[in-house]
């Protein structure tokens, strides 16, 4: 499984961006997937994560209102939206897969054993 993640970009305070994430190969419907990410100098963070069928979602406090995580199984494609920016969402953006037999949100780092090479979203004030 190869994901690609891409939409990353520099924005203002307030802002919106749109990121999205390719899978290649496996059987996309059936993992869950996840969107983590990774400020300079500290440790790589869930944001949130939609279940692979009835697309259930659930985000971080940190960005719980203002992200929104959907998916679209045709397309192999995994998105998030995030509006609202603020400064501390700066980071590098990973999606993140784990195919699933149930469905089920993970929220650790170690649940998921295939990443993407990550996108870098600026939000500047």
């Amino acid at each position: 499984v190869q994901l690609q993640a891409s939409g990353g970009g520099s924005v203002q305070t307030g802002g919106s961006l749109r990121l999205s994430c390719v899978a290649s190969g496996g059987t996309f419907s059936r993992f869950t997937m996840g969107w983590f990410r990774q400020a300079p100098g500290k440790e790589r963070d869930f944001v949130g994560a939609i279940g692979r069928s009835t697309g259930s979602t659930y985000y971080s406090d940190s960005v719980k209102g203002r992200f929104t995580i959907s998916r679209d199984n045709a397309k192999k494609n995994v998105y998030l939206q995030m509006d609202g920016l603020k400064p501390d969402d700066t980071a590098v953006y990973y999606c993140a897969a784990k195919p699933s037999i149930v469905t089920a949100i993970y929220y650790s780092l170690s649940d998921y054993p295939y990443w993407g090479q990550g996108t870098l979203v600026t939000v500047s004030s």
